[in-house]
């Protein structure tokens, strides 16, 4: 059978993606009177000099208009005791219409909030804006940032949280 004649589906993806085994972030932006955030995994270090991040957020969220206005954003690296905000970000338990409003923040540098409790974060000025498919991948200059020398990740494998074995 020739590659191209293989038809992946999204659930076929989606069920093989479950492998990955990931930490979990929070990215958070501001924009006029709105702040807003989401729970996501796709998260990387693109380079330490020039300092620069990679997020993809889904078109169609609010999180991706902010961050796109706003043209800042940031990213919190869960701890494993932060579940709750996880849940809370991703839209999962009951709804909120203004989820930052159940968590503490703080602002560095560009304007965004940032998560406090987190193992680490990032505050982050936009460079680029790449469109791929439904998505948007934002390339973020860190502009700020910090790290928790205590505690371990939230980590996220197979639909469920999961803990270092240490």
């Amino acid at each position: 059978m020739k590659s191209q004649d293989i038809h992946l589906s999204p659930e076929q993806l989606r069920v093989a993606m479950r492998a990955w085994t990931s930490g979990v972030t929070v990215v958070t932006a501001a924009h006029g009177n709105e702040q807003h955030g989401m729970t996501v995994n796709s998260f990387t270090s693109v380079s330490l000099d020039p300092p620069l991040i990679i997020i993809s957020l889904q078109d169609s969220t609010r999180t991706r208009e902010l961050v796109y206005h706003a043209q800042a954003f940031g990213v919190t690296i869960l701890a494993e005791d932060q579940q709750r905000i996880s849940d809370l970000f991703a839209g999962r338990g009951p709804a909120s219409e203004n989820r930052m409003a159940e968590v503490e923040t703080e602002i560095l540098v560009s304007g965004a909030p940032l998560i406090k409790g987190g193992l680490a974060c990032f505050d982050c000025r936009v460079k680029q804006c790449i469109d791929v498919g439904p998505n948007t991948l934002f390339v973020g200059e860190v502009v700020a940032a910090f790290a928790n020398s205590e505690g371990s990740p939230l980590i996220y494998h197979d639909r469920q949280y999961r803990k270092l074995a240490g």
